[in-house]
């Protein structure tokens, strides 16, 4: 049993639902409240009291939003609360501007610091006036892969000791599904048909989506190659060039782009694949290879930062520099049904390691390690 009533932003949950962060923070919250009675939810707004989680645990309040948020509202609510930890699971972003209780952050990466060019302006000029006040009030952090933690302490110094890795998991529901039951969802609700290689995470610079649809060209360049490639995601600023990209390669009618696509849905794409890519230059954890493992889909991922971590030898890996070697791997991969059913095998294995009841009680662990170690400021 917790010590003292945990308080958790909720806030990732509803406004980042779709991408790991909102993940992330809607089934950490959904897990805690399994195991611990003590979890008080902060949601901004009347309009979540109808919320999943469990309505007497979220505290709504219409009025505060914003730098209000953090100037007025928790200052007074956490004290009001009992609240004797408080986490925040965004990078920390939206800490209360006063101390009031011991406080904790998930740092997912740094990539702001370690690769500030692939990152909104925006976002870039927060994150780097927030995150030194962030690292030095922090009683404890939670990160979600050794990769991340060793950046953590060489770019601020953060003791190790205080540091917790503790990895993110697919969400229950990406399980393998009939491939005709995929398909016949997929032709009716989208439009889409016949054989198809599938990317899912989003259309920023890191992601590194032009490498894969040079590779889908200089495939089809040299040969017949049966499979069209499957882009679903919310259409951002970095699109226009996908899209221009593939115009100028002749690939509109081999590159689909569905655009947003709910979440309930990715079960049926990631199924229906093929074989899933992610050719990824960065990431703190990577969830999509992942949820396309736990969904019986081979995953050809590239080999950069904390994704063999968490991978394993479960995929199939490329230079994400050089798109060649992402042709090659891929003609290799879905030429040998062998090599598929291998790494289908895998991946499931592999996938099932991660589980959100390991992350939720090692988190809930964790609070009690830092209730039992410091004392508020």
């Amino acid at each position: 049993m917790t010590k003292g009533n945990i308080g958790i932003d909720g806030r990732g949950a509803l406004f980042y639902r779709g991408t790991g962060i909102g993940t992330y923070t809607w089934q950490l919250i959904s897990h805690l409240e399994a195991v611990t009675k003590n979890l008080r939810v902060f949601l901004p707004g009347e309009e979540y009291n109808d919320f999943s989680f469990r309505e007497s645990d979220a505290l709504n309040y219409t009025e505060f939003n914003g730098d209000m948020w953090r100037e007025i509202f928790l200052p007074k609510a956490l004290p009001k609360e009992s609240i004797a930890l408080y986490h925040v699971p965004q990078n920390g972003i939206g800490l209360p501007e006063k101390k009031c209780s011991l406080e904790t952050v998930t740092i997912h990466d740094l990539i702001p610091y370690t690769f500030p060019e692939t990152v909104g302006k925006g976002y870039l000029k927060e994150f780097l006036k927030e995150m030194p006040k962030i690292m030095e009030r922090s009683d404890g952090i939670i990160t979600v892969s050794q990769w991340s933690k060793k950046d953590i302490i060489k770019v601020f110094g953060y003791p190790e000791a205080k540091i917790q890795v503790i990895y993110e998991a697919p969400e229950p529901i990406y399980q393998p599904l009939p491939k005709t039951r995929a398909a016949a969802f997929l032709k009716e609700t989208y439009h889409i048909t016949g054989d198809y290689i599938l990317y899912v995470g989003g259309f920023g610079i890191r992601k590194n989506v032009k490498a894969l649809i040079n590779a889908v060209y200089l495939l089809k360049k040299e040969a017949p190659f049966p499979f069209r490639l499957v882009l679903p995601g919310k259409r951002n600023r970095d699109f226009d060039q996908l899209d221009a990209l593939t115009e100028s390669l002749g690939l509109t009618d081999d590159v689909i782009f569905p655009d947003y696509v709910p979440v309930s849905d990715l079960p049926y794409f990631y199924s229906g694949a093929t074989a899933m890519v992610y050719p990824s230059l960065y990431e703190g954890f990577g969830l999509p290879p992942l949820e396309a493992m736990a969904s019986g889909t081979p995953v050809l991922s590239s080999r950069a930062t904390s994704l063999p971590e968490v991978l394993g030898d479960a995929v199939l890996y490329f230079d994400a520099y050089n798109s060649l070697e992402l042709a090659e791997q891929l003609h290799r991969l879905v030429s040998s049904r062998s090599l598929r059913k291998m790494l289908v095998q895998k991946g499931l294995q592999k996938a099932a390691g991660y589980r959100w009841e390991k992350t939720a009680g090692e988190t809930l662990a964790f609070f009690d390690q830092i209730q039992e170690r410091e004392t508020p400021q």
